[in-house]
């Protein structure tokens, strides 16, 4: 009899840990939902004091995940950072997370904290550097050893990026990206009105002939930034949305403006071989459409000279650098029968 009491004893007592924990989780669910509500972006300002609340006090599994941007307000000033611009990011992320959603996926969450306010979580979460955005996922008991850290590498792409490393570590789809209009219904209200006033004026320009259209100069500047954004890589720059430089993740003082690898591309070094692809380009105009029409053999010669010249320092710059960034090499090769 004593036997079936004290059975009974512990059943009940376990019943009522796991409805307790239950009731918990679902008490801590809806304080997240409130709050990710009150927020404009739907994403949660978290402290020392919600941070213990909602990440290190629950027992694991969590019924969620914490998708959390670290932030520092008296770094906005620092562009190299653009914490600003991967803040709105962010931002966007979980806007787009949520209305995909119909704001009713309790699975994952989105937060950011302040250093200045939580100085304490930055070193619960081992953070030393920004930018960063860390994925605490339902499991994660230490939160600097068993949460996920997005690489730095991957903010290039912003918005997209973070997306994608939502959905690879929790297998939670975020869909479309949302991104605001670039101009309100009353900015296109204006510049239509005033499209439409200066509509005879210029109307009566181009008819005369006496538009910026019918200068050459315009024309020859308009081909030379074709030319530059051509092969300067600046429409994968547009597209890919890369960033001119990156912050070294070893030193945050030293800014990377070439990238090793072939899997990326930053601004600066397309720019940087588009401008020496330029170089050439304008040499060899100068040759065949300026250059002719000089009378004086030597000078003819000594502009040529200096044309090979500075061509072959820009080509084999460009080879360097690629064999540098890819393992890539590029080889001459002699016709055989001058060795």
């Amino acid at each position: 009899m004593a036997d079936h009491f004290f059975t009974f004893s512990i059943i009940t007592l376990s019943l009522f840990v796991v409805a307790s924990s239950g009731g918990l989780e679902s008490e801590l669910v809806a304080d997240l939902l409130t709050l990710q509500a009150e927020s404009k972006s739907g994403v949660i300002h978290l402290d020392d004091r919600t941070v213990s609340k909602f990440l290190t006090s629950p027992r694991t599994p969590r019924p969620y995940s914490f998708l959390i941007f670290f932030d520092a307000a008296n770094f906005h000033d620092k562009p190299e950072l653009r914490l600003r611009e991967l803040r709105r990011e962010f931002e966007i992320v979980a806007s787009s997370f949520i209305t995909n959603h119909n704001s009713s996926n309790t699975k994952l969450f989105f937060g950011d904290i302040e250093f200045r306010e939580s100085q304490s979580s930055f070193q619960l979460f081992g953070v030393n550097s920004l930018p960063h955005v860390r994925l605490v996922g339902p499991t994660a008991k230490s939160l600097k050893d068993d949460s996920d850290v997005m690489d730095q590498g991957d903010f290039s792409r912003l918005a997209e990026s973070m997306a994608e490393f939502v959905q690879y570590r929790t297998k939670l789809t975020v869909g479309p990206i949302h991104r605001p209009p670039a101009l309100s219904k009353m900015q296109l209200g204006l510049i239509t009105a005033l499209l439409l006033l200066c509509l005879p004026l210029v109307a009566k320009r181009i008819f005369a002939g006496e538009t910026l259209l019918h200068d050459p100069k315009i024309w020859l500047s308009g081909a030379f930034f074709v030319y530059f954004f051509s092969v300067s890589g600046a429409m994968h720059n547009i597209i890919r949305k890369m960033p001119m430089f990156l912050v070294d993740r070893n030193n945050p003082n030293k800014l990377v403006f070439f990238y090793q690898g072939s899997g990326m591309q930053l601004g600066a070094e397309g720019f940087a071989v588009g401008f020496l692809y330029t170089v050439v380009g304008l040499l060899l105009a100068f040759v065949t459409h300026v250059l002719v029409y000089v009378k004086d053999a030597t000078a003819k010669r000594l502009a040529m000279l200096f044309t090979l010249l500075v061509s072959f320092w820009a080509v084999k710059k460009v080879i360097l650098l690629d064999n540098w960034k890819t393992g890539y090499g590029i080889h001459g090769f002699w016709p055989s029968s001058w060795n």
